[in-house]
């Protein structure tokens, strides 16, 4: 497993649409992904899941992986929060 806790850096946090592409880009891989914010855990998977934990800019959250790719997800997932992947 390969969790790595980040301080948010979007804007305007993650609202609907770069929600909607961390879990297109989440689902692309194989591992079992989690995103957790204060006692509260997810499935990366999951749109609604993710919009649920209310993440804003400055927000600190951790993400978990567990699979063949695990450190690609984690990596890439990471740095999309932190604000340095943005395709959406």
């Amino acid at each position: 497993m390969v969790s790595k806790q980040i301080t948010v850096a979007l804007e305007n946090g993650l609202h609907s649409k770069p929600a909607h592409f961390f879990v297109e880009k989440a689902s692309s891989f194989v591992s079992d992904i989690r995103v957790v914010r204060h006692t509260k855990v997810i499935d990366a998977k999951s749109f609604l899941g993710l919009l649920s934990l209310g993440i804003s800019n400055g927000s600190v959250v951790t993400v978990k992986a567990e699979g063949s790719d695990e450190k690609e997800a984690v990596e890439w997932l990471t740095r999309f929060l932190k604000g340095e992947e943005v395709l959406y």
